[in-house]
């Protein structure tokens, strides 16, 4: 079971435990009491509300698990590679992740890639420049965190390190930018972090500092993209049509170099939707209320 899970049974830890067990759980998570858990697994044992062969089944399980994994032979890590985590050849491999993972949704006009070359380019949106929004939950800390959080590379810092040598890249987190707007800008909007509950949300809408950045891109440059940092889908069907080109690039974590890579066509869009993105929230759960705004396996690939 997950973290103290089975608790939520009923308000009777007997009950709770009893209907687990029998129910098929063979491990139980209890953070804070495993006493209190054994103590009353034994008097469900001894009362019979759970039988024996059920304990031993769930044993044996646990035990072959074991046995495959070589835990016997080998109970602790290997110290030794303590050195190599985080190393170079590991972000490399991660950007690698990255880069795959992006799904194209959108792209008007052949938008993306980006030429490298682009005479000036604006960057806007607070998830373009924060470590700990492209990281998401699960991230240092059990709820994550905006900013510094962790080394690593953000989307601005990528494509600042991708344009060529004649390109100005202009940042403001909230698309205010003074002088003549360039033909295409780059609106990168995400949630703060969250994990489980403290995440839920009715209606699975932008942050609204993302959508008045986003506005006052669409009412000056020719052309944006947006790149969209989240765990999950987004409502944006009534934004869509604004908008050349959407990249969904979910949470790429500390190597942003590997969203760049396909913004800029150092690597093809290659990514597809592992699930399907709802038009609006009646549709959830899924498969309900209509056509949804891209359906599973939706993703434009780019040579």
């Amino acid at each position: 079971s997950d973290w103290g899970a089975i608790d939520q049974i009923s308000n009777d830890y007997y009950e709770a435990v009893v209907t687990a067990i029998n129910a098929g759980i063979d491990m139980n998570m209890a953070p804070y009491d495993y006493r209190r858990f054994v103590d009353t697994l034994t008097r469900a044992v001894e009362e019979g509300d759970v039988a024996t062969e059920r304990i031993d089944d769930a044993v044996r399980r646990i035990l072959e698990a074991k046995f495959a994994l070589g835990l016997f032979e080998r109970p602790f890590g290997d110290d030794s590679l303590l050195a190599s985590v985080g190393s170079a050849e590991h972000r490399a491999v991660a950007r690698e992740a990255v880069a795959k993972s992006q799904v194209l949704l959108k792209n008007d006009d052949g938008l993306l890639p980006l030429d490298p070359g682009l005479g000036t380019l604006h960057v806007a949106g607070r998830a373009a420049d924060d470590i700990g929004i492209q990281s998401g939950g699960w991230t240092i800390d059990w709820q994550g965190a905006a900013g510094d959080i962790t080394a690593g590379t953000t989307i601005l810092e990528a494509i600042e390190a991708t344009v060529g040598p004649g390109t100005e890249v202009a940042y403001d987190a909230f698309g205010r930018f003074e002088g003549p707007a360039p033909e295409v800008c780059v609106g990168v909007v995400g949630e703060e972090p969250y994990a489980e509950g403290f995440g839920d949300s009715a209606d699975l809408r932008l942050p609204v500092a993302d959508l008045r950045m986003l506005s006052r891109l669409v009412g000056v440059c020719d052309q944006v993209a947006v790149v969209l940092v989240s765990g999950r889908p987004l409502i944006v069907t009534d934004l869509i049509d604004q908008w050349d080109a959407l990249v969904a690039a979910w949470l790429p974590g500390t190597e942003g170099q590997g969203v760049a890579d396909v913004l800029f066509g150092l690597e093809p869009f290659t990514g597809t939707l592992p699930l399907t993105w709802p038009a609006g929230v009646d549709q959830l759960p899924l498969g309900t209320g209509g056509e949804p705004l891209y359906p599973f396996g939706a993703g434009l690939t780019t040579g």
